[in-house]
């Protein structure tokens, strides 16, 4: 034994104290975003089955729930809104005294220092489920870009902080950033959802969001998920339009895209960590399967290591007070 030469690596595993000297990524309460879903009516705090320990708030719910994210220190939280009233060009996604818009406001006078991110798509305001306008059962690119200018401006002018596209539509970015400029919005930053696949893992928000497609699937717009070379395509196009952060969803699935995108793009990296992610850690946390807070922990842990400078979670409240107490 006397003769072998090796490594000694355990040296620097020996107590946690040593451990957490030499970590080398970390999860902060600074790098969660919230996302919350609020519903036009009142009285509304329904759960949703599938999504434990979420809901969709009326506005006369709301407030109690930004006091705890705040409390909390959750520094972000995006808004997705789910209209009374729907049709095939989502006009409420643009209106005025849309629900989103209705919820912005409402989020920057009670919490003027959160920031408030819009979630800017159309497929919860359209009687369809898609993301765009419909002709002949086919999702039309040009005519949707001018719907989602309108809404990002609607969203702006309510006081949203930062302006998250969502819908895959070439050009989408350009398009936003062409209109919040001329509407004086040119200090508003974009959050494009730059890399976002076609996938299962997006079952739960649709109940969450009632945004299911009606008809088909979204697979003409957003990216197959068997592709990689694809998402540096999608992400070059959007960070030359004018894109000042880009998010990868999902996440879990996609560690890979993560750090490609990071490596390739000086921009802030937002991992989505998605609503059928969410909802598979809880039923077997539930089940007693796993331990819910170590797999969480790791999980986004595994994110930020990967590339992700922020994370979107539904575990972000949760996260904030295990981070809390440690």
């Amino acid at each position: 034994m006397k003769e072998l030469q090796f490594n000694r690596h355990r040296r620097l595993r020996g107590s946690e104290t040593l451990r957490a000297m030499v970590r080398e990524t970390r999860l902060h309460t600074d790098d969660l975003i919230y996302p919350l879903f609020v519903a036009e009516g009142e009285n509304i705090k329904h759960p949703i089955s599938s999504m434990p320990g979420v809901f969709q708030f009326s506005l006369d719910h709301l407030g109690a729930e930004l006091d705890e994210v705040v409390s909390l220190g959750i520094p972000s939280i995006i808004l997705f809104g789910i209209p009374l009233e729907k049709d095939a060009e989502g006009t409420q996604a643009y209106h005025d005294h849309g629900i989103i818009q209705e919820a912005i406001r409402f989020a920057k006078n009670r919490h003027p220092e959160l920031i408030v991110i819009a979630d800017t798509c159309l497929c919860e305001y359209t009687d369809h489920g898609h993301c765009g306008v419909i002709e002949n059962g086919q999702v039309l690119n040009d005519p949707t870009l001018d719907i989602l200018a309108r809404t990002a401006i609607a969203q702006a002018k309510a006081g949203a902080d930062i302006i998250a596209p969502s819908n895959m539509m070439d050009g989408f970015v350009a398009a936003i950033r062409y209109g919040l400029d001329e509407a004086g919005f040119s200090h508003l930053p974009i959050m494009s959802y730059a890399v976002k696949y076609s996938s299962a893992y997006y079952g739960p928000f649709r109940e969450a969001a009632n945004s299911a497609p009606q008809f088909g699937d979204r697979k003409t717009y957003q990216m197959d998920y068997a592709n990689r070379n694809e998402a540096m395509r999608e992400a070059t196009s959007d960070v030359e339009e004018g894109a000042d952060f880009l998010i990868v969803k999902p996440a879990l699935s996609y560690l890979d895209i993560v750090r490609d995108v990071k490596n390739n793009f000086d921009v802030p990296i937002v991992a989505y960590n998605v609503s059928g992610e969410y909802a598979m850690v809880k039923a077997a946390a539930q089940n007693g399967w796993v331990d819910e807070e170590k797999i969480v922990l790791e999980t986004l842990t595994s994110m930020k290591r990967a590339g992700a400078d922020l994370i979107m979670t539904y575990h972000a409240k949760d996260v904030a007070r295990w981070l809390g107490a440690k």
